[in-house]
């Protein structure tokens, strides 16, 4: 009876588990099934991340060893194993948006953020302190001849220039005081 109550609850109501459990069993013996719940639990978190809870509940509803989840979730980088900010700001790093000013626009982004210290040889994201946004470098977007090309919150921007993209963090900064 117990489950018969948590599926009445509205879904805002639900447990992520509840959820992250229908969201298994929806997926099971499908083709690609790992990788789409991974991509729907990240979802489901406030934070856009999988917790170590969830890639265990991921492994056991799916049956699969737990090694094989966290291999997949470290594979594409994609997926989040640490909490993210509530904006992403992702500059692609490679060669052709290199040559054309991704490193300048990388700097000019994590000093208005109030980042320091980051390597990008270390690791490839960096959130905030305050959860405003997070910074993540990519290998290549695959759009070359419009380099450099930065993405914010899911809008990816071609020939981005500083100005471009402080303006867009500026404007970031203001819809989230609003």
């Amino acid at each position: 009876m117990a489950s018969t109550a948590v599926a009445q609850r509205k879904p805002q109501e639900r447990s992520q588990e509840s959820v992250l459990g229908e969201l298994i069993a929806s997926y099971k013996g499908k083709p690609g099934a790992l990788l789409g719940v991974l991509e729907k639990a990240q979802g489901l978190e406030r934070f856009k991340f999988l917790s170590e809870s969830t890639l265990r509940q991921i492994a056991e509803g799916m049956e699969i060893p737990l090694s094989q989840v966290y291999s997949v979730a470290t594979f594409y980088s994609f997926f989040n194993l640490t909490p993210q900010g509530l904006h992403s700001i992702v500059v692609c790093r490679g060669t052709a948006c290199h040559t054309r000013g991704s490193l300048e626009l990388l700097e000019t982004c994590l000093r208005r953020l109030g980042i320091q210290g980051f390597r990008e040889d270390e690791a490839n994201s960096v959130t905030t302190v305050d959860g405003f946004a997070s910074v993540r470098t990519v290998a290549c977007f695959g759009q070359c001849a419009l380099a450099p090309v930065v993405q914010v919150d899911g809008v990816i921007s071609s020939r981005m220039t500083v100005g471009k993209l402080t303006s867009a963090l500026e404007k970031l900064r203001k819809e989230s005081k609003s």
